[in-house]
């Protein structure tokens, strides 16, 4: 059983510090079932998660399947700092009423995968206000600026006379800190969080708390372009929010490549249920496109449920595979006559008349299901199906 546990626990992991600790507290749990805490900590500093969040909770769960009970901490205290990994300038601070209302919903949305029985949520400003002055002070005496400045976008921002503010050099210590307080076995968060999470074994090593915990990094998760991490700002993730079409829709359209990884850091199905797949594709025995659909319809049913996960199915394979218009989109009326690449503003199909001209340009723009290439085309009294791209739709009322 320990092997087995190890083998899912390092299943993605892109690096594990101290994994000697990490056998003997999966040995403590088999032999003598004493079951030891994992911490993951998230800065609520927006209101939803993307599923490049969700394979730090992925993991999670995989601990909770072998004795681990969860530390999901929020981060309401040091998201008024905000973390400075690969920034390269200060962050703006935010407002307690939004870190309060960001964190209710990161709490709605995690239980989707984590087992609240074996989950605690903690809030790191319980323990960090009451340190006061004297106790912040204290800890900056355990890191010395030289070792600060070590970090990559510190280093890189001092060497370019980027500003660098001291609430910046506390956000690691802070987060460190937490470990001291929460006593935490294990610490696991992305690669990028390297610093921070081995400041977590730093303070405990000198607050002498009587462990160290070990660390479990996992990779950044690409996004649907499969180049670039997954972020709302660049456009090219899939919320745990999204409706259950369009997160069917999203899943379905990265590549054949990219749909592996998306298995080993998202997917419930075992490591050798994933590399039957895998044979089964390279045989030729499973169509690639069959092998996505299980995955799209095993995630929007783990958001959603398994009836929507499958009505979702049914209406992409009827839009796009039978070039039908959905049954269900958003209508609008608008006063005529009126510019398309204006009504496709107006109907939230396009951010701008520039980027509607584009992509009329490039053939990305239907009415009626009929391709349109004239950018100055007016839409005069009538009811339109307006379209861009495969996955946006919207019925349109023209009056004079």
């Amino acid at each position: 059983m320990i092997n087995e546990a190890l083998r899912e626990i390092r299943r993605g992991c892109a690096e594990i510090i101290d994994e000697a600790r990490l056998e003997t507290l999966l040995k403590n749990y088999f032999e003598k079932g004493e079951t030891y805490t994992v911490k993951a900590g998230f800065d609520p500093t927006a209101p939803d998660l993307h599923l490049g969040h969700t394979v730090l909770l992925h993991k999670l769960a995989t601990f909770q399947k072998y004795g681990g009970r969860i530390q999901f901490l929020i981060g309401d205290f040091t998201a008024q700092i905000g973390d400075p990994t690969g920034k390269s300038e200060t962050r703006k601070i935010l407002l307690p009423a939004q870190i309060l209302e960001n964190a209710q919903s990161y709490k709605d949305q995690v239980f989707k995968i984590l087992d609240p029985e074996k989950t605690s949520v903690v809030f790191n400003a319980e323990w960090i206000n009451p340190l006061g002055a004297a106790g912040m002070l204290e800890l900056t005496t355990t890191f010395n600026v030289a070792r600060m400045l070590e970090r990559d976008d510190f280093d890189k921002r001092y060497k370019g006379g980027i500003s660098i503010s001291i609430s910046e050099f506390l956000y690691p210590l802070l987060q460190g800190y937490d470990s001291v307080h929460l006593k935490s076995d294990i610490e696991i968060g992305g690669t990028d969080q390297k610093f921070n999470l081995l400041m977590g074994r730093h303070l405990q090593r000198a607050y002498e708390i009587g462990k160290e915990q070990a660390v479990l990094m996992m990779p950044i998760l690409e996004g649907l372009d499969g180049v670039q991490k997954m972020s709302k700002s660049l456009g090219n993730y899939i919320a745990v929010a999204d409706a259950p079409n369009d997160m069917f829709g999203k899943i379905l359209s990265i590549s054949d490549t990219l749909m592996w990884r998306y298995y080993e850091l998202l997917s419930a199905q075992s490591l050798d249920q994933i590399e039957a797949l895998k044979t089964g594709v390279e045989e030729g025995t499973l169509h690639p496109k069959k092998v996505k659909e299980a995955l799209a319809l095993e995630i929007t049913a783990r958001f959603h449920s398994e009836a929507e996960a499958h009505e979702a199915s049914a209406e992409f394979e009827r839009v796009h595979a039978q070039s039908e218009i959905p049954t269900e989109m958003d209508e609008f009326t608008l006063e005529g006559p009126i510019w398309v690449a204006k009504a496709l503003v107006d109907c939230a199909l396009s951010p701008s008349t520039s980027q509607s001209r584009r992509e009329i340009k490039q053939g990305s723009v239907k009415i009626d299901q009929q391709k349109i290439s004239d950018e100055q085309y007016q839409l005069e009294a009538g009811e339109y199906v307006l379209q861009v791209g495969k996955r946006k739709f919207a019925r349109l009322k023209v009056i004079l």
